[in-house]
């Protein structure tokens, strides 16, 4: 089982992001309250026996949040659940967050990994982005993070921004294999329905980026980071040899996870939740002992789809052995059958009965998950 926290603060919000955030930074008491109250009224959706593998404190931004409300929560949760010694704890954060004084007191939590959001290294796509940090803070942040003993980082960039150029894209990749860190993400931009940078788009003001130069980007990407002695492990992850995601990993791989605080998601026991997208209401609910969350009832088509999808993304593939077990051996036979296509055009790879996407196949994996559907 895996701990997932939602820190939903951001102090400005970026115009790209539909996540569930809130500036009102006056909120936080009251979220910490409201969490430690969820945290012990969940405790009984973990087995007596069982530990937490991974805690993951997610946002918006948690490095907004003090050393002092950080050790809060982190206390909280280790006198109620046991935790594995080997659990990765990830905090995300944003560079300028990271200060030589935040560093040091970050030295005090049972944090080992940090995942920053980089999004570029050029100043003009962080304006855009509206962006709180610049390049040389990415540099700083990394070296004292570095400096207090937590070597396990994580970066992300996005592309396939307005007006991004190969030169642009080609010197975002440069920089951030320089920094020689374990983990980078890499996301093209998406539209999200309501952001500033949809309006945008509506408004005439900037438009997409063209496929033929998205898929250079990622082509760009997938090249770069490979040549640096990355493994493309998920679609859009790469990692030096072992040193995957475990709590994202969890996800593609269907491990149970609880989700904690406003608008977190959940799946525990085959059943999917959400809390609802409101500090307020989500305080109020817990300060009655009430949960306040909608239940996701997957179909079963739903969850064959998910799994094809999520397995699919990852350089461990789809087994057809477990998918099988999961969903009988008529549908085994189907999925084959519809296969075919990817796996005569080498857009998927079959070996030891695993499915698998090529290097091909990542391309154009869109197009083949409506396929296998």
């Amino acid at each position: 089982m895996n701990l997932y926290i939602h820190v939903p603060f951001c102090a400005q919000r970026c115009s790209y992001c539909d996540f569930y955030t809130q500036t009102h930074l006056g909120l936080r008491t009251l979220y910490i309250e409201a969490l430690l109250e969820e945290l012990s009224q969940r405790r009984g959706e973990l087995a007596p026996y069982e530990a937490l593998s991974n805690i993951y404190l997610g946002g918006g931004t948690p490095s907004l949040l003090s050393p002092d409300e950080l050790e809060r929560i982190y206390s909280h949760i280790y006198r109620l659940y046991p935790v594995h010694s080997d659990a990765e704890l990830t905090l995300e954060a944003n560079p300028d967050d990271i200060t030589e004084d935040y560093a040091l007191a970050l030295r005090d939590l049972p944090i080992n990994r940090i995942s920053m959001g980089v999004q570029s290294f050029q100043e003009e796509d962080l304006r855009f982005l509206n962006r709180r940090h610049d390049r040389a803070q990415v540099y700083s942040a990394v070296e004292r993070l570095r400096g207090i003993g937590v070597d396990n980082l994580s970066l992300d960039l996005i592309y396939g921004l307005p007006n991004q150029t190969e030169a642009s894209w080609a010197d975002n990749l440069r920089q951030i294999i320089s920094l020689n860190v374990p983990h980078i993400s890499a996301y093209h931009l998406i539209y999200e329905e309501g952001t500033p940078l949809t309006k945008m788009r509506d408004r005439g003001r900037i438009s997409e980026v063209s496929e033929e130069d998205s898929l250079r980007f990622f082509e760009m990407l997938i090249s770069s980071l490979r040549g640096a002695g990355y493994e493309h492990y998920e679609v859009s992850n790469f990692a030096k040899p072992g040193q995957y995601a475990r709590l994202n990993t969890g996800y593609w791989q269907g491990v149970p996870y609880i989700g904690c605080g406003p608008a977190a998601h959940s799946y525990v026991g085959q059943q999917r939740s959400h809390n609802v997208a409101s500090i307020k209401l989500y305080a109020e609910g817990w300060q009655s002992g009430k949960r306040i969350y909608e239940v996701e009832s997957l179909s079963t088509e739903e969850r064959r789809h998910e799994y094809i999808m999520t397995r699919l993304r990852t350089q461990w593939g789809l087994d057809l052995g477990e998918y099988t077990e999961l969903f009988g051996a008529e549908e085994y036979k189907a999925l084959l059958s519809r296969a075919q296509g990817p796996l005569s055009r080498g857009e998927l790879l079959l070996r030891d009965k695993v499915l698998y996407l090529s290097d091909k196949g990542i391309f154009v994996s869109d197009a083949i998950l409506v396929e296998l559907f």
